[in-house]
């Protein structure tokens, strides 16, 4: 079974795909992961894509296709997996189905994990991060007992750039934009399934389940 979470940054995909893997034991592939590691490796696929990382632009359709190809047909992938992040746009969607298609596979579900920009923007502009353990608070949702201040190491607590109001609204419009005509595409394949992402993550678990075990 090949599942396909779509969502905004910040959406809570992440968070979603550990939770099928729990219950599935399919691997997550998170784009930005995989290719990391092929950087790493020093493959020819990963010398290919540093070119363009290394200079701050986006890794070629063709290339990262390639990636995804070469860690589909891993043993941990025999049985399904659940793709984060990839494809964003149409030309990839139909380059995928290309390879999918030659490998006798091909995405059983598509789900859309909804959440609003106002929700958004209130669940990431919260976030904190010590700056000397990496421990996370969130101002609303899990504040520390003391503000600004770690509670294990007594750090200073951080807001990263990706968590300020201006960028996460930009990324929220890039991600509508190039996103829209994959709902479009996925769901005139009939296997789109649209979840609310408002809620705790144990109830958006619970809808997504529903959503991949109910045709």
């Amino acid at each position: 079974m090949i599942i396909m979470l779509l969502g905004p940054p910040g959406g809570g995909k992440g968070t979603q795909a550990v939770k099928l893997f729990e219950k599935y034991k399919l691997p997550q592939i998170s784009t930005g992961e995989i290719l990391r590691a092929e950087i790493k490796k020093g493959s020819e696929l990963g010398k290919e894509a540093n070119q363009y990382v290394s200079k701050g632009l986006l890794v070629p359709d063709d290339i990262m296709v390639k990636i995804i190809k070469k860690r589909i047909v891993e043993k941990d992938c025999k049985n399904g997996l659940v793709l984060d992040g990839f494809p964003r746009t149409i030309p990839q969607a139909e380059a995928l189905d290309e390879v999918l298609k030659g490998l006798g596979k091909k995405i059983d579900k598509v789900i859309s994990i909804v959440v609003s920009e106002k929700f958004l923007v209130e669940r990431l502009t919260g976030r904190r991060l010590c700056n000397k353990c990496g421990a996370g608070y969130h101002i609303k949702f899990s504040p520390p007992k003391q503000n600004g201040k770690c509670d294990t190491c007594g750090g200073e607590l951080i807001q990263r750039e990706d968590d300020k109001e201006e960028t996460i609204k930009k990324r929220f419009r890039v991600y509508q934009e190039q996103t829209a005509p994959l709902i479009r595409y996925y769901r005139q394949k009939g296997i789109l399934k649209e979840v609310n992402g408002e809620g705790d993550i144990e109830s958006i678990y619970k809808l997504i389940i529903n959503s991949i075990e109910i045709n």
